[in-house]
């Protein structure tokens, strides 16, 4: 059997991070969003065609032509028409049956299976607020009558995830571009169930990614399954209290504590006297200098965290390096949840505390106080002493 990844968006909701690097390359732990979902396939299908688009170069180089005896073929999206039109592009490759997924969400192995056990089928999720995805209704017998995109009111707190075991014949149907001006592939899925049975199939487990902070969701939930390992050196006077996972030629030094579940890469340095608190992720080849303070936060690869530094609640991209003394407010007076501008509208979070996100190469100047929510592109700089307001773009 074959599989179809849609890993063509540019993942604009994910700026600043997504400007440099496309959304499936995204890091978890040691693996990416594109590379954790090609190990949920294996033993499942022999090829996945990933359609690609946005910097989808940067997909070929890293992922190759083979992953883990996987077979990899590319379709390109060159002008991005929706997850409708992308499927199709890659339904030339397929004879019959095939499983579609998005490139952006988390997927588990024993749901895939149970999906590719029923046909034709679509994976869903109980949720508490369907608003926020497309709401599926079934029909009294349990199979699907209708997919509703982000519907006003909570028609049901079923979720369509983005994953389907589908027959090659969908693609038949006529559909018409959407009010975003795109082919959605859900309305393939509306038109094929006026004639034919669609199963519903229910996930246990699933991660969507659809802004940065659901990042921090995907690290807790990962780091929940993930099993600990001491590869690196630890050294005499650090205190591990927690799920600790270390990388091959890291060290802690004296006087760090660790608490919590924490991910930390190869050939970083850690401390002395570091607190680094629960659901953190580490990135290879980091430096966390003395009397930083991590708390719930992404640092990715070869990034510089200088001394007296708080970083909470945030996702901080590679190649950056923070100055001494940079703290990240992630918390209001008032307790409100935190906002962040996305797209040029005020988005809430729903998150009590979030502090920021850094693009790849940010540098900060010592003293550099950041507003919760706050975002800076890739390769700017801030001034000592600066207090970041505003999102820093130019």
């Amino acid at each position: 059997m074959k599989a179809i990844i849609l890993a063509a968006g540019n993942g604009v909701r994910l700026q600043p991070l997504t400007l440099t690097q496309p959304k499936p390359l995204l890091k978890i732990l040691d693996k990416s969003i594109l590379e954790h979902n090609l190990e949920q396939l294996r033993g499942i299908v022999k090829e996945v065609i990933l359609v690609v688009g946005y910097k989808g170069e940067m997909i070929q180089k890293y992922i190759g032509k083979k992953y883990k005896g996987i077979n990899i073929r590319y379709v390109w999206q060159r002008k991005p028409q929706g997850t409708g039109e992308a499927a199709k592009l890659a339904s030339k490759y397929i004879k019959d049956r095939f499983l579609l997924l998005n490139g952006d969400d988390f997927y588990f192995k024993k749901d895939l299976k149970k999906l590719a056990k029923r046909f034709p089928a679509i994976l869903t999720k109980k949720v508490e607020d369907p608003r926020n995805f497309a709401a599926v209704i079934l029909k009294k017998n349990g199979q699907i009558k209708d997919i509703i995109e982000k519907p006003e009111k909570k028609i049901s707190d079923l979720a369509n995830i983005g994953a389907y075991y589908l027959p090659k014949e969908i693609f038949e149907y006529k559909i018409s571009k959407s009010k975003r001006g795109e082919y959605e592939f859900p309305d393939y899925l509306r038109e094929f169930v006026k004639d034919h049975n669609l199963f519903c199939v229910k996930a246990n487990d699933w991660v969507p990614v659809s802004y940065s902070w659901n990042l921090l969701d995907a690290l807790e939930f990962l780091l929940q399954r993930a099993k600990p390992k001491k590869e690196g050196r630890i050294e005499k006077g650090a205190t591990i209290k927690g799920k600790l996972i270390l990388g091959k030629g890291s060290i802690i030094r004296a006087g760090t504590y660790i608490v919590g579940s924490v991910f930390i890469g190869k050939n970083c340095v850690i401390g002395p006297n570091c607190f680094i608190r629960g659901n953190t992720m580490i990135g290879d080849n980091c430096r966390i200098g003395q009397a930083v303070e991590i708390k719930n936060s992404i640092i990715y690869e070869n990034t510089n965290v200088a001394h007296l530094s708080y970083v909470g609640d945030s996702i901080i991209g590679q190649n950056c390096n923070l100055g001494a003394g940079t703290i990240v407010a992630n918390l209001r007076h008032d307790n409100a949840t935190i906002k962040t501008m996305i797209k040029g509208d005020l988005v809430d979070t729903k998150r009590r505390k979030f502090g920021t996100v850094f693009g790849e190469g940010v540098k900060t100047g010592i003293g550099t106080l950041i507003y919760p929510g706050r975002k800076i592109w890739p390769h700017k700089t801030t001034l000592p002493g600066e207090v970041v307001k505003n999102d820093v773009k130019n």
